[in-house]
């Protein structure tokens, strides 16, 4: 844990704004990452929002399990194995923000099924499942897509998230497209001056 700590510490430093923890079951996708105790732990090491991004065939059992390690932000997939409805409702239940994550083959009108439900909606440009991989810069029609329909429709206030090869050039090309959270992932930790790649992320 006290690398994790560390690690937390440095995206504080930097002027971070949210902490991504993704969680993998090995069968939504191939990976298997952290549970909720390692939750709890990053938990007591920072005060920052946290933003859990459930990867998992069924989050229905998962949801309180991270907000009770101290979770502040919960996205369930489109594609899961699940009430997805029901799973936000819940969410909100337990008075956190509510998202809904879409898979680069799964089309944007997916996620605006459940916009109503939504605090956030999350494009990933990526594959799900490993880090590193590149940017989809095709993604972006979905971005724009989701932000016109919620600029049109009564929800401005919705955050549009994108999360996968983001790095400072990526970033404004997502930003443009009016996303406005960005996942930044290999491109930050191994960046040479994490608090001047943050800057140049948020633009």
């Amino acid at each position: 844990m006290a690398d994790i700590a560390n690690e937390v510490r440095r995206c504080e430093a930097a002027g971070v704004d949210w902490i991504h923890f993704d969680v993998m079951d090995g069968r939504f996708v191939e990976q298997i990452t952290y549970g909720s105790p390692v939750l709890r732990c990053v938990r007591r090491a920072t005060e920052l929002p946290l933003d859990i991004h459930l990867m998992v065939e069924d989050p229905t059992h998962q949801i309180d399990l991270f907000a009770d390690a101290g979770a502040d932000i919960i996205t369930i997939h489109a594609e899961s194995a699940c009430d997805v409805p029901m799973c936000l409702e819940k969410i909100h239940e337990r008075g956190l923000k509510a998202a809904v994550a879409i898979k680069p083959q799964t089309p944007a009108e997916r996620a605006l099924d459940f916009i109503a439900q939504c605090d956030m909606i999350l494009v990933m440009t990526v594959e799900p499942g490993y880090g590193g991989q590149s940017f989809m810069n095709e993604m972006m029609t979905k971005v724009e897509t989701i932000r016109r329909y919620a600029d049109e429709n009564g929800f401005s206030k919705l955050d549009i998230q994108v999360d996968g090869g983001i790095n400072a050039d990526t970033a404004k090309t997502a930003r443009t497209a009016g996303a406005n959270v960005l996942v930044a992932g290999t491109s930050l930790f191994k960046a040479k001056d994490m608090r001047e790649l943050n800057a140049a992320l948020k633009g």
